[in-house]
C-alpha cells in the first residue's frame, strides 16, 4: 500500500486541492482513503457502516502496536497527515481513545473537518457522547470554542442540545468551555438546550440545570430578542393549542424550567419587551384554569402581581384573575365545575397573600350585576370580590408581616431548605412555609388545552 500511495502524482494532488468541493472530494477518495481504510481495519472498524467489529481476545495494546507499525510504514506518503487526520475523525466518532492517542502521536490534525458534515473530531466526539474522547482531544490542544462551518455551533452548543450528551456537557464545562459564548444568532448554550426541548421527545431539564449552575446568563437575549422567559411563554401557549396528552407533557417540562428560573433569580413577571408582550405570570393568570399548576407555582414563589416595568397600567394579577373567572364561568353550565373554578381562584389569592398581605384589591371592579346581567354566576363573582375587599380592609397581623419579611430575606425560591435551617420551632417553620402543605386535587396537577373547555 505504501508503494501505491507514493506513486501518486504530486502535481495532480496539489491541483485538486485548489479545485471546488466535488473535485476535492474525489481527491479524498483516490488519495488518502486507502490509508484511512487500512487504519480502520487495524482498529477493528468497517468503513462501510462505521461499526466496531468483535476482536475477540485481542486487546488494546496489540491494536496499538499494529497501528504503530502501519503508520511507521506509511509515514512517507504524500497524503499521510490527511489520511491519519481523517482516521482520527473516525475513531473519535467511535470513542476509541487508545487509537486516537496513537494517531495524535503521529501528527493527526485536530482541526480536520469531515468533507460531508464539516464537523471536526471534537464535534463528532460530542455528537456521539464520547466524554473520554473529548477530554483527550482538548488535552492535546483541540480548540474547545471551535465552531462548525455549517451551523456554526461550538462543542458546548452541541452537548447542550440533548439529554444524552449530558456527560459531554459536564466534561466540556469542567475543561473551561465558555458557558455564555454566543453563536451567529446570539444564542448561548442555554438557548440550545431550551430550544431542543420544544419537541415532545426531548426534555433537557438536566442540561438546563447544569448550565445555570455553571453560570449561564438567565437574562441573555438572542439577536432577535428571544429570552428564556419568552421561550417559556411560547411553550406555555403551545400547550394551550395541543392535545390533552401533549399539554400535560409540555406543562410538566415548563414547571421544571420555571422552578429553575425562579431558583436562579429569574423574574417571570417582567414583560418580554417594551411592547408589553405578556410575561409568564401574566399568561398563567390569563388562563389560570388551564395553567393552574403554573399559576400555583408562581403564587407560591412570591412573584410580582403587577408588571415589573409598567406597574398597574400594564396588568394586575387580581384583575386578570377575575376577568378570566368571569369569562369561564359565563360558559360554565355545570355547577360543580363552577364551584371548582371559584375554589381555584380563591386558593390562588390565598397563596398570593402569603407573600403580599395587601393585594391592592380595587374596590370597583367591572363585574356583572346580580339580577340585571344574564351572567349565570354573577352573584358568586360579586360575593368573592366582596370577601376580598373586606379582607383587604383589615390590617395584616404582625405575624403575617414578619412572615413576608423573612420569606423575602430567604429568597430566591424555593425556600424549603433555608426555612428548615432556621433555629425555630416546627410550628413556626410550617407557618413560614405553608406551600409544603399544598396538595392538588384530582385534575388540578396538569396543564389543559383550550379544547378541553368545549
Amino acid at each position: 500500500m505504501s508503494q501505491f500511495l507514493c506513486r501518486k502524482n504530486l502535481r495532480t494532488h496539489k491541483s485538486m486541492r485548489a479545485m471546488p468541493f466535488p473535485y476535492r472530494f474525489r481527491s479524498i477518495i483516490y488519495e488518502y482513503q486507502p490509508l484511512v481504510d487500512a487504519v480502520m481495519r487495524v482498529v477493528g472498524l468497517e468503513e462501510a457502516d462505521g461499526s466496531q467489529q468483535d476482536r475477540g481476545l485481542e486487546d488494546e495494546s496489540r491494536v496499538c502496536n499494529s497501528l504503530v507499525e502501519l503508520l511507521e510504514r506509511e509515514s512517507k506518503s504524500e497524503v499521510f497527515v490527511e489520511g491519519i487526520s481523517c482516521a482520527l475523525f473516525k475513531v473519535a466518532e467511535q470513542g476509541l481513545v487508545y487509537a486516537a492517542e496513537v494517531l495524535l502521536r503521529f501528527g493527526a490534525d485536530l482541526n480536520f473537518q469531515d468533507p460531508v458534515s464539516f464537523y471536526n473530531p471534537l464535534h463528532v466526539a460530542v455528537l456521539r457522547n464520547r466524554p473520554n474522547m473529548v477530554k483527550l482531544l482538548v488535552g492535546h490542544g483541540a480548540d474547545i470554542e471551535k465552531r462548525d462551518r455549517i451551523r456554526e455551533n461550538s462543542a458546548l452548543d452541541l452537548a447542550s442540545e440533548t439529554s444524552e450528551r449530558l456527560p459531554c456537557l459536564l466534561t466540556l464545562l469542567d475543561l473551561g468551555a465558555a458557558v455564555n459564548a454566543r453563536d451567529k444568532h446570539g444564542k448561548t448554550p442555554l438557548f440550545h438546550a431550551l430550544a431542543n426541548s420544544c419537541g415532545l421527545t426531548e426534555r433537557n431539564t438536566e442540561n438546563i440545570e447544569l448550565l445555570l449552575e455553571r453560570g449561564a446568563n438567565i437574562n441573555a437575549a438572542t439577536a432577535d430578542g428571544e429570552t428564556v422567559r419568552s421561550s417559556l411563554v411560547f411553550l406555555v401557549k403551545e400547550a394551550l393549542k395541543a392535545s390533552a396528552e401533549e399539554a400535560a407533557e409540555i406543562g410538566a417540562f415548563c414547571l421544571k424550567v420555571t422552578r429553575l428560573l425562579l431558583a436562579h433569580g429569574g423574574d417571570p413577571s417582567c414583560c418580554l419587551n417594551h411592547h408589553g408582550e405578556p410575561s409568564l405570570t401574566q399568561t398563567s393568570l390569563e388562563h389560570f384554569d388551564l395553567l393552574f399548576p403554573l399559576a400555583v407555582l408562581l403564587m407560591q414563589s412570591g412573584v410580582g402581581l403587577v408588571c415589573v416595568y409598567h406597574s398597574y397600567p400594564c396588568w394586575s394579577g387580581y384583575r386578570l384573575l377575575f376577568q378570566r373567572l368571569q369569562t369561564v364561568l359565563k360558559q360554565c353550565s355545570d355547577q360543580s365545575q363552577a364551584t371548582e373554578l371559584l375554589e381555584q381562584a380563591e386558593m390562588l389569592l390565598d397563596l398570593a397573600r402569603v407573600n403580599f398581605p395587601k393585594l391592592h384589591v380595587p374596590r370597583r371592579l367591572e363585574l356583572p350585576v346580580p339580577g340585571q346581567d344574564p351572567h349565570p354566576h354573577a352573584q358568586a363573582l360579586v360575593d368573592l370580590h366582596e370577601r376580598e375587599v373586606e379582607h383587604e380592609a383589615s390590617p395584616p397581623t404582625l405575624q403575617c408581616l414578619c412572615r413576608v419579611c423573612i420569606r423575602r430575606y430567604l429568597q430566591p425560591w424555593p425556600l424549603e431548605d433555608r426555612v428548615k435551617a432556621l433555629p425555630l420551632p416546627h410550628i413556626l417553620k410550617d407557618f413560614l412555609h405553608p406551600e409544603h402543605t399544598y396538595t392538588p386535587k384530582p385534575g388540578w396537577d396538569c396543564f389543559k388545552p383550550q379544547q378541553s373547555q368545549r
